[in-house]
């Protein structure tokens, strides 16, 4: 079980090697920022009812696959969890906290919980950074099981994953090698990274800066070299009047990647903001 408390420091996670970070520890300090009384035993003790449930039912499945699928019979059909389809947007979904509470989710924090579970029980569960929805894998004897933890953990064949990938490559669908690729296990800092950026699309399409803002500098905390989070934060830092952070995010994001596709644009906020000349060296 990785939910430790007290849960890491924020100054600490870029330093950590992936593996030392704590998936469900650095999810529920993500969800701490909003509720700062979030209690990461709770949920520790969540998963691990959840795997003493259902030992005895995997004692008596010999394959790894009829184990995963009583794992998700048990939290899908049983518990309850499901995708919120109906509020897709809403940032508790994003919130891990909120999640077990509710048992509503999103691809990612579901995926989160049946991996949290998996792992619990000794299964090898993994994350994919599927593009569009965030999918699971695990390892069988003879290939890959991978599944939709959106849609009740439901499996997913090699057509219908190339199909989901077309919509996403320009529709072409994708051949083995690239799907395979794309099949790859998610690092843990990039299933978190991964996240943050969840919650500030969200906040950014509200307009409420200071979530969103704060979302930004949640992810330069995991990973400083983020070029997406330093444009973010620093165009968080703009919008609620922070000019020297917007200044100084701005100009550095423009410094490191000036080829940007979207670098003339945020050039133009700086000079707009009073911040920067039209050109920077």
């Amino acid at each position: 079980m990785d939910v430790i408390d007290p849960l890491p420091d924020w100054r600490a996670l870029a330093a950590l090697d992936d593996e030392a970070l704590p998936l469900l520890g650095v999810a529920l300090l993500i969800a701490r920022d909003e509720y700062p009384d979030l209690d990461p035993r709770r949920y520790a003790l969540q998963v691990q009812g959840h795997a003493a449930h259902l030992r005895d039912a995997l004692d008596r499945e010999s394959h790894l696959a009829l184990k995963m699928r009583a794992i998700n019979r048990y939290l899908f059909e049983e518990v309850g969890y499901a995708g919120n389809h109906d509020e897709y947007y809403d940032p508790r979904n994003s919130y891990l906290n909120e999640v077990f509470e509710r048992r509503l989710g999103n691809p990612l924090s579901l995926a989160l919980v049946q991996m949290a579970v998996a792992r619990e029980v000794g299964l090898p569960l993994d994350g994919v950074s599927f593009p569009g929805h965030f999918l699971v894998r695990l390892p069988v004897d003879d290939g890959m099981l991978v599944m939709d933890p959106f849609n009740r953990g439901r499996p997913l064949d090699v057509d219908e994953l190339r199909q989901r990938a077309r919509a996403h490559m320009g529709g072409d669908a994708p051949d083995d090698d690239a799907l395979s690729q794309i099949l790859h296990p998610a690092s843990n800092r990039a299933i978190l990274v991964r996240v943050l950026r969840n919650l500030h699309g969200v906040y950014q399409e509200r307009g409420d800066w200071e979530r969103a803002t704060r979302s930004a500098d949640r992810v330069l905390s995991l990973a400083p070299d983020n070029p997406e989070a330093l444009r973010d934060r620093g165009i968080g830092y703009l919008e609620l009047g922070h000019l020297a952070g917007a200044r100084e995010d701005l100009r550095q994001y423009l410094l490191r990647h000036p080829k940007a596709e979207d670098a003339a644009a945020v050039r133009l906020r700086l000079i707009e903001a009073g911040l920067g000349p039209a050109r920077l060296h």
